[in-house]
């Protein structure tokens, strides 16, 4: 096992990690329509013919760069799906998650990741499309499932549990999230943030408990 590490397949998953990590380092940087296959050679210290061997064109880069972010969620997901029925620590556990929430989503990369998909998605629609439905929508799914399982057992009390998971993460990201979209960069402190947690569950509170 040792020895095909080092070989060739070895040798080429190491270039093609590299590249991929180039890529998304340059396309946050540059966007797009700025980064060229040289700059991506360049970051990734490998010649563009091998750019252009691990990946046919920009636009098949961009587009693994991007999917490739939404392993990512899985974490989120678990962390989402793992609310104990506790009546008596309702409040507590939502503010725990919220505030994970709130940490997970207004990471400075993943408010780059977001600028740059929502920049490009009329260009390439099926990809943010994709990227959608691979992260957040995967993760508004397993949030109202689990708002749907607390309302079976009587701790919540809601007709629609999607809407209600839109509801909370809204209550949560709108203030953060539009402000780094529209200034460039994420704008809020820890404090922030934990304001914002604790006035999402009560504002959700009041209406769903």
């Amino acid at each position: 096992m040792e020895a095909n590490a080092q070989g060739p397949q070895g040798r080429s998953a190491r270039k093609h990690q590299a590249i991929m990590e180039a890529a998304t380092r340059v396309f946050m940087e540059k966007g797009y329509s700025g980064t060229s296959m040289d700059d991506i050679a360049k970051v990734a210290a490998v010649s563009k013919q091998t750019v252009y061997k691990h990946f046919a064109d920009k636009e098949k880069l961009f587009t693994e760069m991007v999917l490739a972010t939404t392993d990512r969620v899985d974490a989120m997901i678990d962390m989402v799906a793992d609310i104990p029925a506790d009546a008596a620590s309702l409040t507590e556990n939502l503010n725990l998650l919220a505030r994970r929430f709130l940490g997970a989503l207004t990471q400075p990369q993943v408010l780059q990741l977001r600028r740059l998909v929502i920049a490009n998605a009329e260009a390439f629609p099926d990809l943010g499309t994709a990227w959608y439905e691979r992260g957040f929508e995967r993760v508004l799914a397993t949030l109202a499932a689990t708002f749907r399982r607390l309302a079976d057992q009587g701790l919540l009390h809601m007709d629609d549990p999607l809407l209600a998971a839109n509801h909370f993460a809204g209550l949560l990201l709108w203030i953060p999230v539009n402000e780094a979209m529209f200034t460039g960069s994420p704008r809020h402190s820890e404090a922030d943030l934990d304001h914002y947690a604790a006035a999402g569950v009560r504002v959700f509170l009041a209406a769903y408990r």
